[in-house]
C-alpha cells in the first residue's frame, strides 16, 4: 500500500514514525482518542527489514522483569479490544511451560510474577506433558496465559483499524530531516508534515533519526 499522491493535508494532531507493532498500536490509539494522527514507514508494506514480522509470536504474562509482568493483564485486554474491533482471532492460548536451574535470578524472577502454585513437580510435568523430563536441580513453571499471537495478523489488523479511525498511514517514505520546536516538522522522500506531537517508533533506525537533535541514545 504505497503512497501514491500527496496528503490533504500536511498537519496533524501527532506524527508517528515507525509502522511497526509499537508504532501502529501508538497511531491506533491516539486515533482512537478522535487526535488526527499520521504514521509514516520508510518501507513499502508489508516488509520483513523490523522486528514485527513473521506469522508468530510468544506472549505470557510471566516475566522476569516486574514492569513487565505488571503491564500484562492490560496487554492482554487491549489485544481483546483489537480482536473484537477488527473482527479477528489475533490470539491463540496454549499455555507455556517454563524450565531451568533453580536459583537462577532469570527463573526466580519468573516466579516471582507467577506464584508459588505455578511450580510444576516432575511427576506433573511428566503426566501432563509426557515429553518433558526435569533434571536434577531443575525447575518447571506453568503460564496458563501463554499462546501465540499471530504478528502479520496482528499488523495489519492495527492498522486497519487505525484507518478505519481516520488516521494516515503512508508507506514508502523515508524521514529525511526533523525541525523541533513548538509544532515539529518531518520532512519525508514525499512531503512536509507539521504536528505539536512526534512520536518515534523506528526501531533499528531510531539512533539514525534522532543524532541530528544532538541525541545519542544507547542503543543496541
Amino acid at each position: 500500500m504505497a503512497s501514491t499522491s500527496q496528503p490533504q493535508q500536511a498537519t496533524y494532531d501527532a506524527i508517528v514514525i515507525g509502522a511497526g507493532i509499537q508504532g501502529s498500536f501508538t497511531a491506533y490509539h491516539l486515533a482512537q482518542r478522535h487526535r488526527e494522527t499520521l504514521l509514516l514507514e520508510q518501507f513499502i508494506l508489508p516488509h520483513s527489514r523490523g522486528s514485527s514480522h513473521g506469522q508468530s509470536r510468544i506472549t505470557r504474562s510471566a516475566y522476569p522483569q516486574v514492569p513487565y509482568a505488571r503491564m500484562m493483564p492490560d496487554s492482554f485486554r487491549l489485544w481483546q479490544q483489537l480482536e473484537a474491533e477488527a473482527s479477528t482471532n489475533l490470539y491463540r492460548r496454549t499455555g507455556l511451560v517454563v524450565l531451568g536451574p533453580a536459583g537462577d535470578p532469570e527463573l526466580e524472577g519468573w516466579r516471582r510474577s507467577l506464584g508459588d502454585n505455578h511450580v510444576l513437580d516432575a511427576a506433573v510435568l511428566a503426566e501432563r506433558f509426557p515429553g518433558l523430563r526435569l533434571q536434577a536441580g531443575e525447575v518447571a513453571l506453568w503460564d496458563g496465559t501463554g499462546g501465540v499471537l499471530f504478528a502479520d495478523r496482528a499488523l495489519r489488523a492495527v492498522q486497519d483499524v487505525f484507518r478505519r479511525h481516520g488516521g494516515t498511514l503512508r508507506d514508502g517514505e523515508k524521514v529525511l530531516h526533523i525541525e523541533p520546536g513548538d509544532v515539529v516538522t518531518v520532512t519525508t522522500t514525499a512531503g512536509v508534515y507539521r504536528a505539536p506531537r512526534l512520536i518515534i517508533a523506528a526501531g533499528a533506525w531510531t539512533g539514525a533519526l534522532v543524532a541530528p537533535l544532538g541525541l545519542r541514545l544507547p542503543l543496541q
